[in-house]
């Protein structure tokens, strides 16, 4: 009896199954045209959408200083002289992510002048007329005769901002790809590959300018420091050296120690004045290489190379997905809809 009742179930599941398969292929014309219209739609977008293309910089940042740098500020400590120390907590890898992505280093880098299409401009106007920014613009009477070549205003860093912000949430990607080599990878996208390549070379090198001055700050205000005193020292040497000379000229016929006491103290003074340099000297030479030793390289490991790829699905790519899509779309509205009258009649 229970397996005459399981062979009834099954019969049922199959007739179920069988009725919704027909429907379906009662519907196919319907399901044709559904899927004609979606790879229509799929081909209109695939034609009228621009085509972005991806510049992609890698590079790694080598902030050690060599052995030798410990010995020499060592040296130094004995003068009493503190020339600094690269600090690689304060600016590591994720911290440079953050630097590439700011908004000081964004705006430098699109305010620098390049040649794009021929043309040679500053970057943000590039972008400007890349992105038709402008086209936006027209029911905006004060902004006809706009641009970033005049001078600076609050106008210009209020557009700027919603360049930047546009800039880090759509097309820029920096990311760490290799923990253990600490390799960056800078990504930039846009309508015009020229500009992609340019913006982002130039990006590199503004945030290499802003990360070297931090790390060698300390290491520059001692060399600077140095080099003031050296200077005023040996300026201050000349001149006493020229009046120990005068009055020795003037003493020359004098016997009395009492009477050449003026040239004897200036003697004392050239004498002082003369190890202080030399110490100064030494001591400016050793910060010159400690400042060397600290100044962080940033090696780029591959360039963006043009013709860049672009990020565009192919027309038949796109006819299978929209083809597919269109499909599953159909088939789902008509299975759903005889399910609905099929529990409505039941």
């Amino acid at each position: 009896m229970e397996e005459n009742t399981n062979e009834i179930k099954l019969r049922d599941l199959l007739l179920y199954i069988r009725d919704y398969i027909n429907y379906i292929i009662i519907k196919r014309y319907y399901i044709l045209l559904c899927v004609i219209s979606f790879m229509l739609l799929g081909l209109y977008y695939n034609i009228n959408s621009d085509a972005k293309y991806k510049a992609e910089l890698k590079f790694v940042v080598d902030d050690k200083s060599s052995a030798g740098l410990s010995s020499m500020s060592s040296i130094a400590s004995d003068f009493g002289i503190n020339f600094g120390s690269s600090n690689g907590n304060i600016f590591n890898q994720n911290n440079i992510i953050e630097l590439l992505k700011s908004r000081g280093v964004i705006i430098k880098t699109l305010m620098r002048k390049s040649k794009i299409e021929g043309k040679t401009d500053v970057l943000i106007e590039h972008y400007l007329r890349i992105n038709n920014v402008r086209d936006s613009w027209d029911d905006l009477s004060f902004l006809n005769n706009f641009s970033f070549r005049n001078k600076r205003t609050f106008l210009h860093d209020s557009i700027s901002g919603v360049i930047w912000n546009q800039i880090i949430d759509k097309d820029l990607i920096v990311n760490l790809e290799n923990k253990d080599a600490s390799i960056i990878t800078l990504t930039y996208s846009s309508k015009n590959q020229e500009f992609a390549k340019k913006f982002v070379e130039k990006l590199i090198n503004e945030m290499s300018k802003m990360y070297i001055a931090h790390e060698t700050s300390q290491a520059n205000n001692t060399l600077n420091f140095l080099q003031n005193r050296a200077d005023s020292v040996f300026s201050e040497l000349l001149v006493k050296e020229k009046e120990y000379a005068k009055v020795k000229d003037i003493n020359q016929r004098i016997i009395k120690s009492s009477g050449r006491l003026k040239e004897f103290q200036l003697q004392r003074s050239v004498q002082v004045l003369n190890t202080m340099y030399l110490e100064i000297t030494k001591n400016l030479e050793l910060s010159k290489l400690t400042l060397l030793n600290q100044t962080p390289n940033i090696n780029i490991l591959d360039k963006p190379v043009l013709p860049l790829k672009d990020n565009k699905i192919s027309i038949l790519l796109m006819l299978i997905i929209s083809g597919v899509l269109g499909f599953i779309t159909s088939i789902s509205y008509f299975l759903i809809q005889k399910l609905i009258r099929n529990t409505l009649n039941y």
